[in-house]
């Protein structure tokens, strides 16, 4: 897969949205457009440290004169994170990537349910958006601690009316995933947020028999399973035939690379979707938290997934 286009941008406005949430506004110094995009896009931010953060645009897809990101402070995180809140300003130039888009949106597809826990509201709001554009029925639950503590707030209050239902935990109420969704399975459900609020909407989802097909989540965070053990395994290139052996303490990812494959990544935890690659035949492990059932059908993300037996892989 090739590389995604890097490009150097400048930071045209930072702003306050929370106590604890940014939001960045970036432009091209020289270009007065920038690569299109549709609700539900992210990009890389690339570090100074080498490190790459993903961020999902929550501006107007419409306007590509500009980017715009929400950085949450994440004072235990990885740093990424302080390092904007810290940093950025007005003028300061930053490497980001054009978009991709694992968390696509069908506004056509009838009625919609959109579940945004905290920052997760940052996907979900160009969909609300667009929602309330071609006038599509719609219902958007946005949990989070406080009204003051939760992003955007006021303008999707604004926006969407009696269609936004609100969800503060420290003002008493809380969100019943089983309770909000009953009676809405012929919906398409989208969901983002922390991962307990996408565990107990999976759940509520399971008992409801909600179609596969109809729910769409975006996760913030790898899989996490203490009880994994990585087995050694074969990959066949298809191409050419080549066998290769991925020991247990190696990622696929990184034999592909020692043997010529220069595949593109970022996260290298599952989460973005940069290393994605097709396989012909075999047993796949999938430990990615981005292709939907369907695509783990032909693709794979070897930086965390790995096989049993033999793979055969389409590259």
């Amino acid at each position: 897969m090739p590389n995604r286009l890097i490009m150097r941008l400048s930071v045209q406005d930072v702003r306050a949205e929370t106590p604890d949430v940014i939001v960045l506004s970036f432009s091209h110094p020289r270009r007065p457009e920038l690569p299109a995009w549709s609700a539900g896009a992210h990009v890389d931010v690339h570090l100074p440290d080498g490190s790459v953060r993903q961020y999902s645009l929550c501006g107007d897809p419409q306007d590509r004169s500009i980017y715009t990101i929400a950085v949450k402070r994440e004072p235990d995180g990885r740093g990424g994170s302080l390092w904007l809140h810290e940093t950025a300003a007005a003028g300061l130039e930053i490497p980001v990537s054009a978009p991709r888009n694992h968390f696509s949106f069908h506004p056509e597809s009838g009625r919609h349910v959109l579940v945004a826990g905290g920052i997760g509201i940052t996907p979900l709001a160009p969909m609300a958006k667009r929602l309330v554009a071609e006038g599509q029925r719609f219902v958007l639950h946005y949990c989070a601690k406080s009204r003051s503590k939760a992003p955007f707030f006021a303008e999707l209050e604004a926006l969407c009316g009696s269609r936004l239902r609100p969800w503060f935990s420290e003002e008493g109420t809380r969100f019943d995933p089983l309770s909000a969704l009953t009676g809405e399975t012929g919906s398409e459900l989208y969901v983002c947020g922390p991962q307990g609020l996408i565990a107990s909407i999976e759940e509520a989802a399971s008992k409801l028999d909600w179609p596969n097909g109809k729910f769409h989540m975006e996760r913030f965070t790898a899989l996490a399973n203490d009880t994994f053990v990585p087995e050694p395994f074969k990959v066949v290139i298809a191409s050419s035939g080549k066998e290769l052996d991925v020991p247990e303490e190696r990622t696929l990812l990184s034999v592909l690379r020692e043997n010529g494959f220069a595949l593109h990544s970022s996260c290298e935890t599952g989460t973005c979707g940069s290393c994605e690659c097709g396989y012909r035949e075999g047993d796949v492990l999938h430990r990615d938290v981005v292709l939907t059932p369907d695509k783990q059908k032909s693709r794979l993300m070897p930086c965390v997934s790995r096989g049993k037996g033999t793979l055969v892989l389409d590259l």
